[in-house]
């Protein structure tokens, strides 16, 4: 079995912020096709995270967008990997304010990823990040300090807050 997940087209609605003027109806929402545009392109993921005493952390990862998953990696002894592995919920953004992708959902470290799964993610990688001298192999992370983000709701927006979009996955 793969460590990757079935793809999924998850409905689009809308979020509720009172006094925003959010639109009611889904008319002028985004499609889901925006949010894997802008995840697959990513260069850094900002990652958020809260220590054990409640206190916010937030870290600029590098990663890749496979099969409608977020993977980043990163040593568990860093303040980010210590605070996932007492809290896996977490929240990612990108480094822009103008058209916006918000997930939120649980980062679960994976533990030497099947020999397909590392292959892709190498391949990934290596294609984005070449140019700053990175390219893991296969064994990168066969102990560890690798993170699949399970989404469980998404927002976006490009021309807030005509198209506001949220999705909720399961």
């Amino acid at each position: 079995m793969s460590d990757a997940k079935a793809v999924q087209t998850p409905k689009a609605d809308r979020p509720y912020v009172e006094g925003y003027g959010i639109p009611e109806t889904i008319e002028g929402v985004l499609p889901w096709s925006h949010v894997e545009e802008r995840m697959q392109a990513a260069l850094n993921y900002w990652i958020g995270t809260v220590d054990p005493q409640g206190h916010p952390h937030a870290t600029p990862v590098w990663g890749a967008w496979l099969d409608g998953t977020l993977f980043f990696d990163g040593s568990p002894q860093t303040r980010r990997g210590r605070n996932l592995a007492s809290n896996p919920n977490v929240v990612i953004h990108l480094e822009s304010g103008a058209d916006v992708v918000i997930l939120q959902g649980q980062a679960d470290q994976i533990m030497g990823p099947d020999r397909p799964l590392a292959e892709r993610l190498v391949a990934a990688y290596t294609a984005k990040y070449k140019d700053f001298g990175y390219a893991p192999s296969p064994d990168t992370w066969k102990t560890g300090g690798l993170y699949r983000v399970t989404v469980r709701t998404a927002y976006a927006w490009t021309q807030f807050p005509q198209d506001a979009t949220r999705w909720r996955l399961e």
